[in-house]
């Protein structure tokens, strides 16, 4: 098989975290060392008997080669741990992903970024906040990178386009399909804007809700900070938070509207000591 098989082997791997398939990449240094081991040898290496099952478990081992024709043939690009694209930012964080997939531009993944998040049911106030931060930000030559999902981040990804900006789209399926659909045409814009989508699950994988929070400290990763524009009490957006403060990473909150539920999250950020927004140099001070 050609290397890069092996990548795509180990992202198809079902049942073991993020954590230890790095843990695992560092030990035995390339996958076809991995692949190549008998259940008795993983054992003997001190793996668990449950992981050594799943490790060595023919199904994820099938059909390699038609994954890599279709992503040759639908411009999906593999970079993993080892390459010189793999974002610098992304390979320090507790969890990196060992394999990335991306369609659109591989540069954008290391230059400068600040990602917009917030809640998918948001408020006017709300659009109209992540599209002027997200179109200054492109403006400053600072790439938007967020979710794409409904709500903030569909609205942080169209604010910078509308600057001619690059948009960097994380999402928590393959990049063989659009979540949500609606979002299809704003897929699209990104990519031929010079912006791009990237993904850790391999093609194929549906966008289940225990790929999300997964998927978000992913954008925290690439970013140099976060900007939480609306957020609810128990908001997913708050996973992302978690993951960039231990991550080391500024966050910054749009103070809202005390009497409205997309404003709680935000609010208690700011009396937890994030950075309020008030105006673009709020962020722009702390980049440069």
């Amino acid at each position: 098989m050609e290397g890069l098989e092996y990548w795509i082997w180990l992202s198809r791997i079902e049942g073991i975290s993020p954590k230890f398939l790095w843990d695992l990449v560092q030990k035995y240094k390339d996958p076809k060392n991995l692949w190549n081991k008998t259940k008795e040898e993983l054992i003997l290496d001190g793996i668990k008997e449950t992981y050594a099952d799943i490790i060595i478990d023919n199904q994820f081992r099938i059909n390699l080669d038609k994954y890599l024709k279709f992503m040759k043939t639908n411009n999906i690009e593999i970079i993993t741990i080892y390459d010189k694209q793999y974002p610098d930012k992304l390979k320090v964080i507790y969890d990196p992903p060992v394999v990335l997939y991306v369609k659109g531009s591989k540069e954008i993944l290391k230059e400068k970024g600040i990602s917009i998040v917030g809640c998918r049911l948001c408020s006017k106030y709300g659009e109209n906040m992540a599209k002027k931060l997200a179109y200054n930000l492109s403006l400053n030559n600072i790439n938007i990178i967020s979710g794409l999902a409904k709500g903030i981040d569909s609205f942080a990804h169209r604010g910078s386009l509308m600057a001619n900006g690059k948009t960097l789209a994380v999402v928590g399926c393959g990049l063989d399909r659009v979540y949500p659909q609606e979002n299809r045409n704003l897929f699209d814009k990104i990519i031929n804007n010079g912006g791009a989508a990237i993904s850790e699950y391999i093609i194929g994988t549906k966008p289940l809700a225990k790929n999300f929070p997964r998927r978000n400290r992913i954008i925290s990763g690439l970013s140099d900070g976060v900007v939480v524009v609306e957020a609810r009490e128990k908001s997913g957006t708050l996973i992302t938070v978690d993951f960039a403060l231990e991550q080391g990473k500024n966050i910054y909150a749009v103070p809202g509207n005390i009497d409205s539920p997309n404003s709680f999250g935000t609010n208690e950020l700011i009396k937890q000591g994030a950075k309020t927004i008030t105006n673009l140099q709020d962020i722009l001070e702390d980049l440069y």
